[in-house]
């Protein structure tokens, strides 16, 4: 279970982060183990750099960089990232399978997805492609 989400108020910031080589912002780190969980065919990944970060950016089809400059498209994923597409059917929470569709028509979806993570039943850390809280990912107002 992933730490930001045992905790109050699900603290979703990481203290290291990385310049993405393709649009030169910060991202958080990510871990080895949740690349693995969504690139496609990880038993034929070997990593490369000692550190990963997550690439959240709409714009850049770039999901994963390596402090050593190396990166992971969204291409290279069996996992669509939410955060990078727009469309209704992509997921908010990767835990529980909420997509934007599901919250758009009924917004209880979120607290479904708090009391879940508050009884210790999430598993944002590998199911989530950015490593870290699927709450984060919910829309702040509607």
């Amino acid at each position: 279970m992933s730490k930001c989400c045992s905790s109050p108020g699900c603290d979703s910031a990481h203290p290291n982060r990385g310049r993405c080589p393709v649009n030169g912002l910060e991202y958080s780190e990510v871990s080895v183990r949740t690349i693995a969980h969504h690139i496609k065919e990880s038993w034929a990944w070997t990593p490369s750099a000692e550190r990963y970060y997550f690439c959240d950016a709409p714009d850049c089809d770039v999901a994963y960089f390596g402090n050593d400059n190396s990166v992971i498209l969204k291409s290279q994923l069996r996992t669509r990232i939410g955060v990078k597409e727009r469309t209704e059917h992509d997921l908010l929470c990767y835990c529980f399978g909420v997509t934007r569709f599901d919250f758009e028509r009924d917004p209880a979806t979120r607290e479904f997805v708090i009391a879940q993570t508050k009884m210790g039943a999430c598993s944002c850390e590998v199911s989530n492609p950015s490593g870290r809280c699927c709450l984060k990912d919910f829309p702040k107002s509607r």
